[in-house]
This record gives structure tokens, sequence and C-alpha cells, in this order.
């Protein structure tokens, strides 16, 4: 019997990345979003001058390309925003909190857009309607009556624009606490701690135009197919043009195989498609700094034998000579790592690592992506500085066509750090916002995501502000988190659309609906433009382009962090109603404030917006050295941590969450995950077809899954159906926020304080009154 008979709702998928299917899915979310017409108009000034920026991912795009530049993700965000469907006092009336609740996380997206204040009322169990200035006053009291600004927490989505996030730090750092749990604290800050401490920069080193200079590109631990699907066509530019596209990945995903471009009409028209790599190995989760030492070990030793041999030597070492300090040390640990953990811990063998290392040493520029797949590790830090010191050996960084490149994953990730949402902020930032405004700011380090969810639990927080995002859904450890947000005694969320954080309410809980992306911003002085930060440091203009849904009280996201500010701080420091009538004040103060930005409303003006610099790419170190540092950092002695082993029990599998391709972040966009084959349904939970049999399970046969960590804690999630899938053995992969629960609070990378989503010890169990799928 075929696992589609066992399991009607898995058919594999035949298709190419993007092409047809895209366009279909498209075509759904269009019609589905009740204002088709208007949203046509929309999506055509998607990531256009003049237009407004996707509210999904963070690629970048080339400013002078006057083509279509949505992709079929980005048409489900903008789709999923600018819907007509609206969540009013009528369905809160409607539905109570325990109600809504018991629904799933796309059935409350799905209801459409938050359109009023609502406070939370304990005694009916219902939200009901608050007028804006009394929802102010009411946070300002709270903030008021703490006895310290760090009972207080300040959580910020990377969706919030430049001028939100300023406003937002400034009243923060003004109100007396670095408290910033941000979303980049569960996905990117291994990037942001790893590359500070090589190369002095905590961004990616290249550029949009780079990739068109590449000889090689090596994507890493990611799934552009559905994360960041505008990256296919650079992707499939390279390999027609005969550049290496080399990919690491333990799942061979569809978006990193082949590619059929909506926009070229032969190929739409003859169903063709374009290989997007010429080479996919798959490691063992966890495994990648062990691939790339491999590859160092190797091209090390062709280095030693061409200089024997009286050849020119492989490394840059002109490049080492003046800009790099540490090889030594960092050579000297490649020399002490043995070839058998190399080969154990990468999952590849001697060969594939080999090959890899070759394709690496033709090509002359080569730049190196990476995701979630290298960052979500317990050794996450040592990982990219591995990809560092491979880089640094050959000269690759600062120059056309080569560098390092984490794709940053929400639209604003980036830019949001850059203005000062940061819990361990540089010296150098404060300074400057301590000469502009005149005050003195909290010079003590913050919570970030982990610590702001344990001092909540522990009651030593009680506010909590989210600007944007799903703080209940996107953090790990999910029963936990929900404990920390239902212990405070405000919960506080600035949202577009309904979700499972509005209904972890506090002891008093407010939501404030907020204008998306798509939405025309009217102030007093007329129609405003925000500001984003891509993932290579391009800074432009975001003009919303659909009117909000009539009769709705929502205020833009600047404007609600200046309501708060003024009603906790008064006209403090700044004078919040002035800089609100008009952007371009709070522009001007980000110019004073912020490096890299003088004149940031003239030069944001320019079609494309500018490029924000980047002293690494410039090869000018801001490190303590002075020059970018090798990090000589050993291998994991075992990617098992002693706590997972201390619970007493063996692991069957690893377990990585992921995505499906009809979601982004936590934001379910519908049950499907076309790619992957998977029709109507989220809890399944993909591993190899032999580890199945080796387990006692068959392929479509229901499971309950639990984590192994020693606090005696029970983390379990029940009901998934186990599928077999093309996978290496001894990993399994599920989907996230409904694994979240698996993943724990105290399980994070050393340094980054990412959880460790990747890389979870799992055991199966039958589920109860367990039977296969009829």
């Amino acid at each position: 019997m075929s696992l589609q008979q066992i399991n009607p709702r898995y058919k594999p998928y035949k298709g190419a990345a993007a092409g047809w299917g895209a366009l279909k899915a498209v075509t759904h979310f269009w019609l589905d979003s009740k204002q088709p017409f208007k949203n046509l108009r929309a999506l055509l000034k998607t990531n256009q001058n003049g237009g407004f920026d996707c509210p999904g991912c963070a690629w970048g795009d080339s400013p002078e390309d006057g083509r279509i530049k949505f992709c079929e993700n980005g048409a489900k965000a903008v789709n999923w925003e600018a819907t007509k469907r609206r969540v009013d006092a009528a369905f809160f009336a409607k539905y109570s909190v325990s109600q809504l609740r018991e629904q799933s996380d796309y059935w409350l997206e799905y209801q459409g857009r938050l359109t009023q204040p609502m406070r939370y009322d304990a005694k009916s169990d219902h939200y009901v309607p608050i007028e804006w200035n009394d929802a102010f006053a009411l946070i300002g009291g709270y903030l008021k009556g703490l006895s310290n600004p760090d009972q207080a927490e300040f959580y910020t989505s990377g969706r919030a624009s430049n001028e939100a996030a300023f406003l937002y730090q400034l009243f923060v750092r003004a109100y007396g606490t670095n408290n910033f749990p941000d979303c980049s604290n569960m996905c990117h800050e291994a990037s942001g701690v790893a590359l500070g401490q090589s190369v002095g920069v905590g961004k990616g080193s290249v550029t949009f135009a780079d990739f068109e200079h590449a000889d090689a590109i090596f994507v890493v631990g990611q799934n552009p197919g559905t994360n960041h699907p505008r990256m296919l066509e650079p992707l499939r530019e390279a390999v027609k043009r005969g550049a290496q596209v080399v990919c690491f990945n333990p799942l061979k995903e569809r978006g990193l195989e082949r590619f059929q471009h909506p926009q070229h009409a032969l190929e739409m028209l003859t169903n063709g498609s374009a290989p997007l790599n010429t080479a996919f190995f798959r490691p063992a989760l966890g495994g990648d700094m062990a691939a790339f030492r491999g590859m160092a070990k190797f091209l090390l030793q062709w280095e030693r034998e061409a200089v024997a041999n009286g050849e020119a030597p492989l490394f840059d070492h002109a490049f080492i000579a003046e800009h790099t300090d540490g090889m030594d040390a960092y050579l000297a640990e490649v020399d002490a790592t043995s070839w058998t953990l190399i080969e154990s811990q990468s999952g590849l063998t001697l060969a594939e690592i080999e090959q890899s290392a070759r394709m690496y040493r033709r090509a002359k520029n080569v730049i190196i992506c990476w995701a979630m797949g290298v960052t979500q590790h317990r050794h996450s830090v040592p990982t990219i500085q591995e990809i560092v010191n491979l880089q640094l050996l050959f000269g690759n960084v600062g120059r056309p066509g080569a560098g390092l490149c984490p794709v940053r994953g929400h639209s604003n990730v980036q830019g949001d750090r850059t203005m000062g949402i940061n819990d361990k902020p540089p010296a150098a930032l404060l300074d400057s916002i301590e000469r502009r405004f005149g005050f003195k700011v909290p010079r003590h380090n913050g919570h970030n995501t982990v610590e702001a969810i344990e001092a909540m639990v522990a009651g030593q927080a009680k506010v909590f502000i989210g600007l944007g995002g799903n703080f209940a859904q996107a953090t790990p450890d999910s029963p936990r988190t929900h404990q920390a947000l239902k212990s405070c005694d405000l919960t506080v969320q600035i949202s577009t659309k309904l979700n499972r954080s509005h209904l972890t309410v506090g002891t008093d809980a407010l939501i404030l609906p907020c204008l998306g992306r798509t939405d025309i911003d009217r102030q007093a002085d007329g129609p405003q433009a925000v500001t984003v930060e891509d993932s290579f440091s391009m800074v432009h203009a975001s003009f919303g382009q659909l009117e909000p849904i009539h009769g709705s009280q929502m205020k833009s996201e600047p404007a609600i962090v200046a309501g708060i500010a003024k009603a906790t701080l008064g006209d403090f420091p700044v004078n919040w109603d002035s800089l609100i009538a008009d952007y371009d004040r709070i522009r001007d103060l980000i110019a004073d404030t912020i490096p890299g930005f003088k004149d940031f409303n003239q030069r944001v003006a320019h079609p494309g917006g500018f490029y924000l610099g980047n002293a690494a790419n410039s090869r000018k170190w801001p490190t303590a050295s002075g020059k970018a540092n090798f990090k000589a950092n050993p291998l994991p002695a075992d990617l098992i941590s002693e706590r997972m082993r201390k619970s007493g029990q063996t692991h069957d599998l690893i377990l990585q969450t992921m995505r499906s391709h009809d979601q982004y972040n936590t934001t379910i966009y519908g049950l499907d995950d076309r790619y992957r084959g998977v029709w109507g349904q989220r809890d399944v939970i993909f591993a190899n077809e032999d580890d199945i049999r080796r387990l006692g399970y068959e392929s479509g046969q229901k499971v309950d899954v639990s984590s192994l960590w020693d606090d005696g804690v029970e983390r379990k999630v029940k009901g998934f159906t186990i599928l077999a899938y093309d996978m290496p053995k001894g990993q399994a992969a599920a989907y996230y926020p409904e694994t979240n629960p698996l993943v724990p609070l105290d399980s994070y990378g050393v340094g980054s304080f990412t959880p460790t989503s990747k890389f979870i010890a799992i055991k199966i169990e039958p589920a109860q009154q367990s039977k296969r799928i009829a």
C-alpha cells in the first residue's frame, strides 16, 4: 500500500519551484482577500519606487529593475494583510477569549484586520472597546507605577519600520531600561554576535550586485524557495552563467532544485524549469561547522602541497597579512581536528567534503549565505565564525562578488537593530543618544527574549509591550512562555491581525490595532512614508497604497509608540506629537543620532534609496584588534548536549523545526505545504523511512513526540502523523509553532541565547488511541 493510500493528504509535488503552482496560489489568495482589484494595484507597487516594501522577507532588489518584484509568499503576505475582513467590537462580543483559544492559529488570523483598541475584561472573559487616549493613559499608569523600569519588557517584531523602532528605543531608554527582547534574538542573533567578533560588523558584507560577480555561491542551512523566494532568480542566473551554486541542507528542498520563472513566458508555456544548484550536500543537523572545518583542512593540505612544489599558494597571503589576526592559532586548531571527528559530526563522507572544497578552490569570488539552519544551534556562533575563517583565508570579504551573507527573515529586522533595538547596546550608540537628547541613558544590559520570559515567570517583570509579532507562538517552550505572559500585570499587543498572543493575557490586557505596510498612513501634515533596511544594508522608503478599512480606528506604529511615550513621559525628551505630524522630523533625529544616516531625508528620496555602507565591505575592521579575526574554536565534543543526556533517556531522532510553504514565521496562510506534498494538515513529522521502520512504526501512523531535557518537565506534542520523507537517517523535521513546545527555554546558543530549534533530541511513542489514517 502506498503512502498516498495510507494518507490521502500526502501527495508528492512534481513541479518546479515557483511557476504555475505559484501563480495558482497567488490567484487563490488574491481572490480570497475580498478586494481583489484594489489588491492587484497594490501588488504591482510592491517593492517598487514610490510603492511599499513587502511585509514579508528582507531580501533586496536591484533598484534599476522595473519588473514585477513580488514572489508567491510576498503576494500571500500582501493579500493576507490587505483583506476586507475585520475583527471589531462585534467580533469580540461574539467570542470569549476562552472560545478563541480553542481555535487554530490559522483560523485566528484568517478572521481579518483588527480595527479598534480593545481591553480585556476578566469578569466577562471578553475584549471590550476602549478609547485610544484611555488605552495610552492605562499603559502610562502601569509603567509609572513600577518600582523599577526593568520590570517592563519591550518586545519588537522585525516588521516595525525604522521610524517606529527609533521612537520605541528612544522612549524606552528615556523611561530607563534596555529591556529589548526582539525577534532577532530567536533567529540571526548568532550571526550578529559571530560577525561582530570576527569582522566587527554584525551584518552581511555583500550587496545585491555581488551575486552577479560571484564564481561560487554557498547556500547553507537555508530554504529560499519558501523563506526568500526572490533569491531564486540570482541563483538561477548564477548557474546559467557557469557559477557554482553549492547547497548544504539536510532536506532536498524543491526551491533549491528547480525553478520556473513566472515572468518568463516561454518557460511557462513549455512548462520548463532551470536547475538551481551544481552540488547538493546533506549534512547532519548541527554538522555544518564540521563540514566547513573539513573543507578548511583539505584546503590547508593543498596550500602546503602547492608551496612545497614551488607553485602559487592558494591562500590570499597579502590580504591575510594586511587585514587579519589569529591565523596561526586557527590553522593549529584545524591541524588538531581529526578526520574521524569531522566525518562523524558532519554527517558527510570525506569524498563529499573534498568535493565541496574543490568547488570552493576553483572559485575566485565566493559568497556564503546562511539562515536558521546554521544559527539555531548550541554552537551556532562558532559555526558562523568557521565560515568567516574560510572566507578570510581566501580574501573573500570586501571585494566584488564575494562576502558573508546572513539572509535575514522579516523585512526590517536588520533595520530595527540599526535603530538601536538592542538589549546589549554599544557604548557609542548610548553616547550619541545622550549627546543629542540630553538625558542619561541606562548603561546596564537589558533582557533578551529568553531572559524576558524568565523574568516574567519569576514575577520580576510585570508589564509586557509587544510592537508587532506573535510573542506567545514565536518563542520556545510555549507553555512556559504562555505562563510568563499570564504572570504579567499588563500585556499590550500592537498588531494588525488576531493571534494567540492576544489570548494569552496578563491580569490586564490591551490590543492596539496598527496600520500595516500596505495601508496609507495619513498624519497631520499629510500622507507619510516609513523606511526599512534590507539584508544588503539598502535603506529605502515605503509608501502605503490602500485606504485603511472604512470606519476603522487603526493608528500607525509610530503614532502608537508616541502615544504611549507621551502618556508615560509627557513631552520628554521630545515633542512626540510634533514628530508624528511629519515623519521627516523623526528621520532628522535619526540622522543626528545613528551613524550612516546623514541627510537621511534627501538620500532616501532617491530611487531605490541608499546604501548604508558596511565597514567590513570596505575592509575596515571595527574590532579591538583593528583587523578581521580568525577564531580558533574547537569542534563540539558532542552535538548531543549534556542536559539532553541527563534526561535519562536515549533519543530516537534529532528534530529540526521549520516552516511550511503556506507560512511566514508564525503566520499560517493555509494548511498546505505544496513543495513537500502535504495538503490540508500541519501536525506532521517527517522522518527517513528506514528510521520509521526501525522504531516500529509505519508511515502515516499517529504518534506523540516528546523532547529530552534534564529539568523533569514533560515537553510533548500529541497526535502527529509520521511521514516517510527523503532525508538523512537519524533526523526528523516538523513545523513550528506547533513543535515549539518541544524546545526547552534553557536550550540556546552559547553566546547568543538563540533557541536551538534546529537540534532537539526527541522520543516517539504511539499516540493514545493510535491508528493509521484511513
